[in-house]
């Protein structure tokens, strides 16, 4: 259950040294939000979430589980758990565009059907837009109406070729980090992308790490160039990193189109497919909460575990998107 009475804050949260540190490493080029028309949902402040899914054996996200289903423990203690969400209600979504070269017109034309995929979430979800080639620039700040974020999908003229998708992640992430802090909240970001990153100074192990200790999952949709090889069209291959950023954060991968409609014209590329595919995805996602006790508040390194305790599911797997987390004392 959801619990919305306030309390008196407290000195008990995540450490966040190297997140700090990582977003230091970097100039902000992305202005802080106006944070006026944020619903703001009340919860004590020593609620600790931990979203994670769970699959099958083919690898497919399982839906309709309940929190009885799950056993949830912190330094392998027990603990109760207050707080279980699943699927869409309550999601912070980013869109990270490339508007850096040919896949400019593609994102364009691709608009429409993609924030169909917000207005499915709860009421309470936000959307935004960040767009970048070597630089990055926050085009619709967060909010629950998709009007700006429409807009933004018009790309601008292609001013350079040189992209920068791994800086771009790093200043998508400073738009989560700008936020009100809201537990219950699934963050989301979807990037779209041909993958081939030039001149980022920001590491993918670094951006993959901040968007853990910030709870961000990302999807990686790569529209892909392709050149010749052995007489025939072969993709070329994106950054190393690139898959990485979805498939160490809780989200997923995705190869748009194929040859033919890469030699198509561009409207020949549909990502409708792509997009239902995640909103499946995060359907078979759930957050767990739970409130500290005398027995979860000791200081230093907190490992969390979590298994399903119905024996007709001995054969799912359960994997954390938050593994552990420390307390400063």
């Amino acid at each position: 259950m959801t619990i919305f009475t306030a309390a008196p804050p407290r000195l008990v949260r995540p450490a966040r040294a190297a997140l700090i540190s990582f977003l230091l490493l970097f100039p902000i080029s992305l202005f802080a939000q106006d944070d006026s028309d944020i619903e703001v949902v009340r919860v004590r402040t020593d609620l600790v979430t931990v979203p994670a899914f769970v699959t099958d054996g083919r690898g497919r996200r399982v839906k309709d589980l309940a929190a009885a289903d799950f056993e949830l423990r912190d330094n392998n203690q027990a603990v109760r758990i207050e707080y279980f969400a699943a699927g869409t209600e309550r999601v912070a979504l980013l869109f990270a565009l490339d508007a850096s070269g040919s896949t400019r017109e593609i994102i364009s034309q691709q608009r429409e059907t993609a924030l169909a995929l917000f207005s499915r979430f709860g009421r309470a979800s936000q959307v935004a837009v960040v767009r970048f080639d070597e630089e990055s620039e926050l085009a619709a700040q967060f909010s629950g109406s998709s009007d700006a974020a429409l807009k933004a999908f018009e790309l601008p003229p292609l001013r350079n070729r040189r992209t920068a998708i791994f800086d771009a992640v790093a200043d998508s992430l400073r738009a989560f980090a700008a936020r009100r802090a809201d537990a219950t909240e699934r963050r989301i970001i979807i990037l779209i992308s041909d993958g081939l990153d030039t001149v980022s100074r920001a590491r993918p192990r670094e951006v993959i790490t901040a968007a853990r200790e910030l709870g961000v999952s990302i999807y990686a949709i790569q529209i892909p160039l392709y050149a010749p090889q052995d007489g025939r069209l072969e993709p070329r291959p994106a950054a190393k990193g690139f898959r990485e950023l979805a498939e160490e954060t809780g989200g997923r991968y995705f190869m748009a189109g194929d040859r033919r409609a890469a030699l198509a014209a561009q409207s020949a590329y549909d990502l409708a497919p792509i997009f239902q595919a995640i909103e499946e995805d995060l359907q078979g996602q759930y957050v767990l909460g739970y409130y500290q006790g005398e027995a979860t508040q000791a200081g230093g390194s907190h490992r969390l575990t979590l298994k399903l305790i119905s024996k007709d599911k001995s054969r799912l797997r359960v994997r954390l998107l938050r593994e552990a987390y420390n307390i400063k004392q």
